[in-house]
């Protein structure tokens, strides 16, 4: 009996924690589950109609249709608690192409099929997991050592995936536990803007997040709870940093170094090599004259400082991205005085569920009414992932370059504004000041986190002047002295000088920073790079997302690749396997040619996705679902084999 028929079972023998979940689950999935279950088509047909998006607020189905759904699918439980009947397997491929379209209120192309099923893993089995072929000796398993850079969601899922295969590694990571980046950032509002449902490893999904969209403690209890739920933390070294690795030609290892919180070095050696250490883990610290002389408490972001009492004081806050419009908005009510700096806009939009709590009856609906959380998580996978996808490309034709890149993305250009004018109640320099000059997405899209409403407070000032320095009591721009007892900045990360600070020499003694300089990493489908054997990255250059889906879902399309190098490795007996130049410059000038037809390129913005020569290195152009196919199987005539 699996986890999900114990759980119903439980379900039906309480009527009242019974209706509680079904009154305090979404329509959509519902529907889903009833279909599912029965195979009563006809309900598709009924429904389908008022379902308008992916999103359970685009919803209009009427509210005695959904007691007469809801009241059916409870006859269902019911009847299949009382005869023990076990849960269908997955709809037929006919049925089920219409169950996704009618979840959603639009097609489903057959493409994404492959790419929900996983997600949704309907039988309960990771189809992403990769099996032996032909299963290596114990003694070649344990001779084989991996080395994990980074403790973060990434570190944790491909350590998961390598103790399901029994190959020994060990993680390096240099904070006192896990978590990466919702360890490291504690701000005030911090929080994810991907819908936690989604926002966590397909095959651990937790249906205890109290909101939509939780806040960083809850981020990082995930982490916590999967670091012990799989016993990683005896294979981590906590508060030890890798320095340096270098590869070992002659006998085709790396030579990895580390230092411990007490300065202590040392040298180990590792089969290969992966990192996993993100591209938003080294704060970027602008070098603002005089900014040493500030005699006040100033902290970046990610490093927030606790012990300083921001009440009543005046607090100049540099930046409005990602953490600054969460920081700002948590922090006005309190301050004395709030002085925003910005030195370009962002577009915000709002989403209905981004500041609302779950729900007694929707967390038990998750964790009890079969098959509920899958069509659920397919549900915000639809929501979030490759929709908006078409809209950022760029209409050479189009009328008006600068501001947007054709008619769909004028169109959600117009819409946005007008959310935007209501939020400020029409002021027009506010308007003036935070309605960005170039198109949609052109920067991250950012959630709106009542910071429109936050900027018209009296104690908040948004300053648009550039900053020419820090004095010991404020800030000086080209309009004047603006003074401050507390200076946040909010200025981001050094994401385009991707695995550094660490020194890293591969084949013929060839080094990342030469290769790559400061700012123009390159890799084959951001995991390898020729001259660099056995050195796998995870959230690698060109694989950050930026036009929806999710982080966690791209680093599980990188760790089954992974696997399938490292399964290469271990079966046949080879020692080293070394990505060739030609399909690492394929893919890196068809990446390049991909985003020079997308927003993220556009020449009327600058944004921390390109480096000095206007080269997007950060970003994925790709689609979830071609990036999906791009690194399902390893095709071992890329690699050279040793």
């Amino acid at each position: 009996m699996n986890h999900i028929t114990r759980d119903f079972h439980a379900l039906a023998a309480d009527d009242a924690l019974l209706d509680l979940a079904l009154e305090g689950a979404d329509i959509a999935p519902l529907l889903m589950v009833l279909v599912h279950l029965t195979g009563e088509e006809y309900w598709l047909d009924e429904v389908a109609p008022h379902i308008n998006g992916p999103w359970n607020f685009q919803e209009t189905v009427p509210e005695a249709l959904k007691q007469r759904l809801r009241a059916r699918l409870k006859e269902v439980l019911l009847d299949f608690a009382a005869r023990g009947t076990p849960l269908p397997p997955e709809p037929p491929s006919g049925l089920l192409r219409k169950m996704l379209s009618s979840g959603v209120g639009g097609p489903v192309p057959e493409e994404y099929i492959p790419m929900i099923l996983e997600e949704m893993m309907l039988d309960d089995n990771d189809p992403k997991t990769v099996h032996w072929r032909t299963r290596p000796s114990d003694e070649a398993l344990a001779a084989f050592r991996v080395t994990i850079i980074g403790a973060g969601v990434s570190g944790l899922g491909m350590a998961i995936k390598l103790q399901e295969a029994g190959i020994p590694f060990v993680i390096y990571e240099k904070n006192k536990t896990v978590g990466g980046t919702w360890l490291e950032n504690s701000y005030p509002g911090c929080g994810v803007d991907t819908p936690n449902h989604f926002y966590s490893l397909s095959f651990e999904p937790n249906h205890d997040w109290p909101d939509h969209f939780s806040k960083r403690d809850e981020l990082w209890k995930y982490m916590e709870r999967l670091a012990d739920q799989y016993d990683l933390r005896r294979h981590v070294r906590f508060e030890t940093e890798v320095t340096a690795a270098s590869y070992d030609e002659a006998r085709a290892v790396w030579r990895v170094t580390t230092r411990d919180a007490s300065g202590v070095a040392e040298t180990v050696d590792a089969n290969a090599v992966i990192t996993a250490v993100g591209q938003l883990n080294r704060p970027s610290i602008p070098a603002f004259p005089g900014l040493e002389e500030f005699n006040g408490a100033k902290f970046h972001t990610a490093r927030w400082d606790h012990s300083v009492d921001l009440t009543g004081k005046n607090v100049a806050m540099i930046g409005t991205g990602a953490s600054g419009m969460q920081v700002g908005p948590s922090i006005a009510p309190s301050v004395g005085h709030l002085t925003i700096f910005q030195r370009s806009a962002h577009w915000a939009v709002y989403n209905a569920n981004y500041h609302k709590s779950v729900g007694e009856g929707k967390t038990a609906a998750l964790k009890l009414i079969p098959f509920y959380a899958k069509w659920y998580r397919f549900q915000l996978l639809w929501a979030s992932s490759d929709g908006l996808h078409a809209s950022l490309h760029v209409d050479p034709d189009w009328s008006t370059p600068d501001q947007s890149l054709n008619e769909t993305n004028q169109q959600f250009r117009e819409t946005v504004i007008e959310y935007i004018r209501g939020e400020v109640n029409g002021d027009p320099e506010l308007m003036r000041k935070v309605v960005p000059p170039y198109p949609p997405y052109g920067k991250r899209m950012l959630r709106d986190n009542h910071w429109y409403k936050m900027l018209t407070r009296d104690n908040v000032d948004l300053v648009t002047d550039p900053i020419e320095r820090i004095t010991a009591d404020g800030v000086v721009t080209t309009a004047g002295f603006v003074p401050a007892d507390v200076l946040v900045l909010a200025t981001g990360f050094d994401a385009r000088r991707m695995l550094a600070p660490m020194h890293i020499e591969g084949r013929g003694g060839q080094t990342i920073r030469a290769l790559w300089g400061d700012d123009n990493p390159r890799a084959y489908l951001g995991i390898t790079v020729p001259a660099f054997p056995n050195l796998f990255m995870l959230y690698g250059p060109g694989t950050n997302l930026a036009h929806g889906g999710s982080a966690i879902y791209h680093s599980e399309c990188q760790v089954r690749y992974i696997m399938q190098c490292l399964r290469e490795l271990l079966e046949t007996g080879a020692r080293a396997m070394e990505v060739k130049p030609d399909p690492h410059d394929r893919f890196n000038e068809y990446l390049d040619a991909t985003h020079a037809k997308m927003v993220w390129a556009h020449r009327g913005v600058g944004n921390w996705y390109k480096n000095k020569q206007g080269r997007v290195v950060t970003n994925s152009p790709f689609r979830l679902v071609d990036y999906r196919a791009m690194t399902e199987k390893l095709d071992r005539n890329d690699y050279v084999m040793v």
